[in-house]
């Protein structure tokens, strides 16, 4: 079973997706157990896959004994081996948290779907990052994201109208890439990547060959929320359940920004994208505007998981900046961001999560210091998580900041250096608005404010054990990372980075 490791994380997932609706029927509570465990052995054979990428180095795996570019491959590298245990990991703690959220904030009847679309949606993210094949990865990406139009409908009224929203965008984006495929295959014959990047090594740059890799870049960029193409993402986050949201704000857009990364620097390589035509020149300015504005409205926002969403087109920013600068540190740092953000959006969305769920919202006017006594472990996971965010040493937000600044150093870029800065300062101001409300006191709340919610009276005990455990887990990480961080760059993330950087 071992040697058909690379295979097995979307196998899981794919397998389980479909079987929870046939076993959990009957007894609803059977699809969080196999969702439990599906998510638990794609852990576990992800990080076993990346220490064979760091022991071995890239390794091929060939569906049905069909040779590439024939048949269709999984390729297991340091890159895709980091990435997905990122995410299978992640996926794993926010299903702890499921079994309760759900139970509270979805129907009864919506238990079977909602299991079996995360199946789905992580078998999608998973096959993206193990495919060598582009058409492959199309067929993901739709997998993907159409599990994710539904779990997002899954949310409150507002719902469904902000799923429809990103199967608009979302059906576009496939379609660029997709036509992008199209060109691609016209220019060189081949769907598989390894044979495409030999291909293109021999031939010289065509018209049809810089519309493909437009198309493409279009296409991944609105997967990613790349400005100006975010506009589904506000909505989906704020609207989509809790546990829905810290799913996909940590592995969605990063599933965009890892084929970004894949196809245009392993695949097209350095020399295409910053001589032929200017892909990472337009990528890491439209990063940087995105940066500033999602910060900017970020401070506008006065729903929590709002703001997260808008925060979140600012930290997309920050791993298309990286890429974007097409440097060593640039790259090691748009890479550590794609870890770092995804265990600090997932905590803050949880801790969203447990506002929403104890005291029936997750607005900021309403927050006042009694949260410091009746939720200190979320309060202090939200602490601990914005700090991370701000870039406060030592939690994992400092060390990805840093490589992405040595990366604007190193390239010369003072004014990306200069939004790396003002952003930070920009993310102390939106997120200590929150910190402020939870621990100290603060003005009596208007008449009107009072009657915007009908809040269930506060206890004194915090949420329950089964919702606190994998925030503070993630909490915990955040610091642990942090300190790891040295060891991670240099056994993992030193191997990753593509030619000619």
């Amino acid at each position: 079973m071992l040697s058909n490791s690379p295979a097995l994380p979307p196998l899981i997932y794919l397998l389980t997706g479909i079987f929870i609706p046939l076993a959990a029927w009957k007894w609803k509570k059977l699809s969080f157990w196999l969702a439990l465990g599906a998510t638990s052995a794609a852990t576990f054979f992800s990080f076993f896959n990346l220490s064979q990428a760091l022991s071995q180095g890239s390794v091929s795996y060939r569906f049905g004994g069909w040779i590439p570019p024939i048949g269709i491959e999984y390729v297991l590298d340091p890159l895709s081996g980091f990435v997905t245990s990122v995410i299978n990991f992640i996926a794993f703690v926010v299903i702890i948290y499921a079994y309760r959220s759900v139970a509270q904030e979805i129907r009864e009847f919506r238990w079977t779907p909602f299991y079996a679309l995360v199946m789905l949606f992580l078998s999608g993210a998973n096959g993206i990052i193990m495919t060598g094949d582009f058409f492959n990865l199309y067929v993901f990406l739709e997998i993907g994201s159409l599990s994710l139009y539904g779990l997002i409908a899954l949310g409150d009224k507002k719902s469904p109208v902000a799923a429809f929203r990103y199967l608009i965008m979302g059906t576009v984006g496939g379609g660029f890439y997709l036509l992008g495929v199209g060109f691609t295959y016209l220019v060189t014959g081949s769907l598989n990547m390894g044979d495409v990047h030999h291909i293109l090594f021999n031939l010289s740059p065509s018209p049809p060959l810089i519309v493909a890799m437009t198309l493409m870049l279009i296409g991944l960029g609105i997967k990613m929320a790349v400005f100006p193409l975010h506009g589904w993402l506000p909505d989906a986050y704020t609207h989509a359940p809790s546990a829905v949201s810290a799913i996909m704000a940590p592995i969605g857009t990063k599933i965009g920004a890892y084929a970004i990364a894949r196809i245009f620097f392993f695949i097209f390589g350095v020399k295409l994208i910053t001589q032929v035509i200017p892909a990472a020149q337009v990528l890491s300015w439209l990063s940087a505007i995105g940066i500033v504005y999602g910060s900017i409205m970020a401070m506008a926002q006065n729903e929590i998981k709002r703001m997260l969403a808008y925060s979140s087109i600012a930290q997309v920013g920050y791993i298309g900046l990286g890429l974007g600068l097409v440097s060593p540190y640039g790259f090691i740092g748009a890479l550590l961001h794609i870890l770092n953000h995804g265990l600090m959006k997932a905590c803050l969305f949880l801790v969203a999560g447990n506002f929403r769920l104890k005291l029936g919202h997750s607005r900021i006017d309403r927050l006042d210091d009694s949260l410091r006594q009746s939720m200190p472990w979320s309060s202090a996971a939200f602490t601990v998580a914005a700090l991370a965010m701000i870039g406060v040493p030592p939690t994992v937000g400092f060390f990805s900041k840093w490589y992405l600044a040595l990366g604007t150093i190193e390239t010369k870029n003072w004014l990306f250096l200069a939004v790396i800065l003002i952003s930070s300062l920009l993310n102390a101001v939106y997120f200590f608005r929150v910190i402020e409300r939870m621990y100290f006191p603060s003005q009596k709340l208007t008449k009107a404010s009072k009657n915007s919610f009908n809040e269930p009276k506060m206890g004194k005990r915090e949420v329950s054990f089964s919702l606190l455990l994998p925030t503070l887990i993630l909490a915990l990480a955040l610091v642990v990372v942090g300190f790891l961080n040295t060891w991670i760059v240099k056994t993992i993330l030193m191997k990753a980075l593509p030619a000619g950087l």
